[in-house]
């Protein structure tokens, strides 16, 4: 695709022309029948998924970053993720980081112009400090926004490992980083608005590809949330129930498991099903990397 050529998800479809005649159900109908087509799309990028959760992974292990840089909807989706990785996987902030053109201003309201600064990208990126152990995963609709391409170029110059996720094929974007992952959803019908099937198929391969990373790294148990962060009665009630399911102990039990570990979850199983005091589970985990099932495996003494 060239620079001037219109990207697909830019093109006008004649037969949609007349959608505000349309009754309201009928609306709805032809949205959510091409949203149908988004999953379908995401499923014929899985091997590049994949590819890309494998690499990030064996990054993250040796201590690398995960970041995302976007503009206008993919931006505030780059970060939107990153915001959900603390509490799901009880990861640091400073692990998974949400790059977004006009800087947090532009997560709630539009900053006009920040998608074409190519230089508020460079110094985005190198406020970070990037390593070859970091990734950056640029991420754009039409694959050409300057911001996530400027950002994936200066990623690469610092030796990160970059990422192209874009909704058309042969962008610019793609080209620019070593892994691509190019998920096709075609016109929308509301032309040219990509925060509907484009920013639904980016959401699609966030969800993917941080929680299979997290996956890999041994953030979950089974697939049970172990790492959570119990901030609130929810999650103190959620972390509850994960350590009756993963331990099969009685109430009483899996209390006294969370308040020995001070509410951490992992810890707490641990106790359970190795039956050893919390300092004990806290010095398995840490041998261990955090792996839960490698530290069930650990000698005890």
């Amino acid at each position: 695709m060239t620079q001037d050529a219109v990207p697909p998800t830019e093109t006008v479809r004649a037969d949609w022309a007349g959608i505000d005649r349309l009754p309201t159900v009928d609306l709805l109908r032809l949205m959510n029948a091409e949203d149908r087509t988004v999953p379908a799309a995401v499923a014929g990028e899985l091997a590049r998924i994949a590819a890309v959760v494998d690499a990030v992974a064996a990054r993250m292990a040796r201590g690398g970053r995960l970041v995302y840089a976007g503009a206008g909807t993919a931006g505030r989706l780059g970060v939107l993720d990153a915001a959900e990785c603390p509490p799901t996987f009880g990861t640091d902030p400073a692990l998974v980081v949400g790059l977004v053109a006009g800087g947090r201003t532009a997560v709630t309201e539009a900053v006009e112009g920040a998608e074409d600064r190519t230089d508020l990208a460079e110094a985005d990126v190198a406020a970070l400090g990037l390593t070859p152990a970091d990734t950056l995963v640029g991420v754009s609709a039409s694959g050409r926004t300057p911001y996530p391409l400027a950002a994936v170029r200066a990623a690469r110059a610092a030796g990160a490992l970059t990422v192209g996720l874009a909704c058309n094929r042969g962008s610019a974007l793609v080209a620019a980083a070593e892994l691509g992952i190019e998920v096709e959803v075609g016109p929308e019908v509301l032309a040219g608005s990509t925060r509907l099937k484009a920013g639904t198929a980016q959401k699609l391969v966030l969800n993917l590809l941080s929680t299979a990373v997290m996956v890999r790294l041994g953030r979950t148990y089974g697939n049970l949330m172990v790492d959570l962060r119990a901030t609130n009665t929810k999650l103190r009630d959620r972390a509850r129930r994960i350590v009756a399911e993963a331990t099969g102990a009685d109430e009483d039990a899996v209390r006294r498991a969370l308040t020995a570990t001070d509410g951490r979850t992992k810890d707490a199983i641990l106790v359970l099903l190795a039956d050893v005091d919390a300092p004990t589970a806290a010095r398995l985990l840490s041998a261990s990397a955090g792996r839960l099932r490698d530290a069930l495996e650990l000698p005890r003494n």
